[in-house]
């Protein structure tokens, strides 16, 4: 599990709704250190604690942390919980107190897109049509959309960003890069429950036997890291047979793939990513695993390979 170090601080973060506001706020404050940015949409918990713990030690004593609470109605498709998902400002502000927060950005819609929807929009290239792109048409360019304008209002050196979101994270690098945007894109780990439950806002939506079926994703993911020295095909295996045994679970993705989210190595560094149903909840979960060279069926519990179950 990963641990972390809570910055404790005096003085509340200031709380502004406009860019404008914002930008009077950051002009005098530039000068003195790093402007460091920490993108939500609220419903904060201890993994964006850890986000903001590390922005605070990134900016250091003279550098800003703005937090952006905003929940992006681009990155919802139809059917998705946009007019569920959890609105809690008033115990952000506490959270971002408690972790050495600065200023939070909280806008309406029209703020961020003035005059509706935006016509320009960033469209994130062949890599946000797979897994959650195939899955969630239309998000990436949603998702980009969105933080690409809030690169714009803060203007940010540095963004912190959590590894559950892992091809997130990888399609922002991709297109600060690309754009030029000048913004340092910077990745912590994945925060968890004691026993493995990845961290997030909507792990609230699940009753008590919900998250005990939830907890089959961040369990597959271990058995497949466990058994990847035997190489892709029984880290495969491994993790779908984790998987096949909850009922509970409604697996919509399990992909194994190399760092970067192109085709898996034959062995060495690689990653799994795996997104579910668990009753009407969608959650997502990826784990970091090494593989080996070879692979024995007779090697991993299950015996005979499992149908795979894999979006490419």
């Amino acid at each position: 599990m990963t641990t972390t170090t809570t910055t404790t601080v005096t003085t509340d973060p200031l709380l502004l709704d406009t860019a404008a506001a914002l930008a009077e706020h950051l002009a005098p404050r530039r000068a003195e250190g790093p402007v460091v940015l920490v993108p939500t949409m609220g419903a904060l918990h201890d993994g964006h604690a850890d986000l903001m713990d590390h922005a605070r030690t990134l900016a250091g004593p003279r550098g800003t942390v703005v937090v952006t609470v905003f929940v992006n109605p681009l990155q919802f498709g139809e059917g998705e919980d946009l007019d569920r998902y959890p609105r809690t400002l008033d115990a952000d502000l506490a959270t971002c107190a408690a972790h050495g927060v600065d200023a939070v950005l909280a806008p309406a819609v029209d703020e961020v897109y003035p005059g509706g929807r935006p016509q320009v929009t960033v469209h994130p290239g062949p890599l946000g049509d797979v897994l959650e792109g195939a899955s969630r048409p239309g998000h990436f360019a949603g998702v980009l959309t969105v933080v690409a304008k809030l690169f714009g209002l803060v203007r940010p050196d540095v963004a912190v960003f959590g590894e559950k979101d892992f091809q997130q994270q990888t399609l922002v690098r991709r297109m600060s890069l690309d754009l030029a945007l000048g913004v340092d894109v910077v990745t912590v780990p994945t925060r968890r429950e004691p026993d493995g439950l990845a961290l997030s806002s909507r792990n609230r939506y699940l009753d008590p036997d919900q998250r005990a079926a939830a907890l089959a994703l961040s369990t597959a993911l271990r058995a497949a890291a466990d058994a990847g020295h035997h190489g892709a095909d029984a880290a495969r295996r491994a993790a779908l047979a984790v998987l096949d045994a909850e009922p509970g679970v409604e697996l919509d993705y399990l992909a194994l793939v190399a760092p970067d989210l192109s085709d898996a190595p034959g062995a060495g560094d690689a990653r799994l990513l795996v997104a579910a149903r668990v009753g009407t909840t969608r959650l997502i979960d990826t784990l970091p695993l090494t593989l080996g060279g070879t692979d024995d069926p007779t090697d991993h519990p299950t015996g005979q390979p499992t149908p795979e179950q894999e979006t490419p």
